[in-house]
């Protein structure tokens, strides 16, 4: 089996990615997505670091500039409406100054990288792998609707619930652990009244906000919550029941927002979750993205899907004859990128979602403090640290 012909599960961000460089090097790329189509749901993501050294290479970064929120601060907001507090958004995403970071709508990227890479790849909507049988020459791939195929590779990008993950190395038990977080968005298709400002409210382990975007605003919620037992990632009604439960009484636009979350049709909900996997590939199998390491709260996972997908083609490039070692090395590369990031989820959840009414007070005096100018700790690149807030086991459980 020639070894050029690949198969990537996931039409996000990782997998057109991969499908475009793929090409590049003399790939034959086909990409299969559940969904109809490019989805235009999800939190605003950035675009930092590496991922804009690949988005310049791949002739696309003007396009994502023009694009971009242009979102520069984030308030905090109490129930009336008054800012009790604020921070620079690079003081949370850990943006450097004079840097070319992007923020845009996962959407908005999606999109974007789909059209750059559609020229080059072949493209199968509103399709799934259900079965994956590999062997020393190939791989056979079982579709839903499309007739069977063999390949010479078969790559992963389908998220933290990868279909392909499950398939090929195990149950998702094995290497999901949830955060303790649940998010949603929502398209509110009216502009934010401030066009460069996140504003937030928090009450003890939730957070709503309005976030803009070019000419509209996104509704963003937040909530710590334990697992849910049998909760479906697809299950769109029971997304719906379980925010307007968590949410239920709140103050400052929550109402409003509750209403438009009743009758959304476009409602992104899913757990947070930390994918650890001591390999990321078996056989003639990879896997790339949130599948093989989901660790972003907010924002870096599309860095490191885009950052990832430019170094796995780049290494079956270097060696096209030999998968396992380029997955190999594409695996030791990318890791040194991934684990700093592991391990930075609960310091943006203890500045997001304070678990505590003491925890959110906290937050707010820090933060004024920073617009200030007075010294607090930073964490890497920027980040405030958990240690500016009281640590959670100290916290006092408060009442709404």
């Amino acid at each position: 089996m020639d070894d050029r012909t690949v198969l990537i599960s996931g039409a996000g961000i990782a997998g057109p990615t991969l499908a475009y460089w793929l090409a590049r090097y003399g790939f034959r790329p086909t990409v299969v997505e559940l969904a109809a189509g490019v989805r235009s749901s999800g939190s605003p993501v950035d675009v930092r670091g590496p991922a804009v050294e690949v988005a310049e290479r791949m002739g696309i970064a003007e396009r994502l500039r023009e694009a971009g929120t242009d979102v520069t601060d984030l308030w905090f907001v109490d129930a009336a409406g008054r800012r009790t507090g604020g921070l620079p958004l690079s003081a949370v995403t850990g943006a450097t100054a004079g840097a070319r970071d992007i923020e845009i709508g996962r959407g908005d990227l999606a999109a974007i990288l789909h059209q750059q890479a559609s020229a080059h790849a072949e493209f199968l909507f509103g399709d799934r792998i259900t079965d994956i049988e590999q062997d020393e020459h190939g791989v056979d791939v079982t579709f839903r609707h499309a007739p069977p195929r063999r390949f010479g590779l078969v790559i992963g990008a389908d998220g933290h619930h990868s279909g392909v993950r499950g398939l090929v190395f195990g149950p998702e038990s094995s290497f999901v652990t949830h955060a303790g977080l649940y998010v949603a968005t929502l398209p509110l298709g009216t502009p934010a009244p401030r066009p460069r400002t996140v504003v937030a409210h928090n009450t003890p382990g939730r957070m709503a906000a309005v976030h803009p975007r070019r000419g509209d605003s996104l509704a963003f919620f937040a909530y710590r919550s334990a697992a849910v037992p049998g909760w479906d990632p697809r299950d769109t009604d029971g997304h719906k029941r379980l925010l307007l439960d968590a949410y239920e009484g709140g103050g400052w636009r929550i109402p409003e927002l509750l209403d438009r979350v009743r009758v959304a049709g476009d409602l992104y909900f899913d757990a947070v979750g930390k994918v650890r996997m001591d390999r990321w590939s078996h056989g003639r199998t990879a896997l790339l993205g949130d599948a093989a390491s989901s660790v972003s709260l907010f924002g870096d996972g599309s860095t490191l899907a885009m950052a990832g997908a430019h170094t796995l083609a780049e290494e079956l490039a270097a060696s096209p004859a030999d998968h396992a070692a380029a997955f190999r090395r594409y695996e030791r590369r990318h890791r040194t990128l991934v684990e700093p990031k592991q391990r930075g989820v609960e310091r943006a959840a203890a500045v997001l979602v304070p678990a505590t009414r003491t925890g959110i007070v906290a937050r707010d005096l820090a933060s004024r403090a920073w617009s200030a100018g007075k010294r607090i700790g930073t964490g890497a690149r920027g980040l405030v640290t958990v240690g500016q807030f009281p640590p959670t086991g100290a916290e006092r459980p408060a009442r709404d």
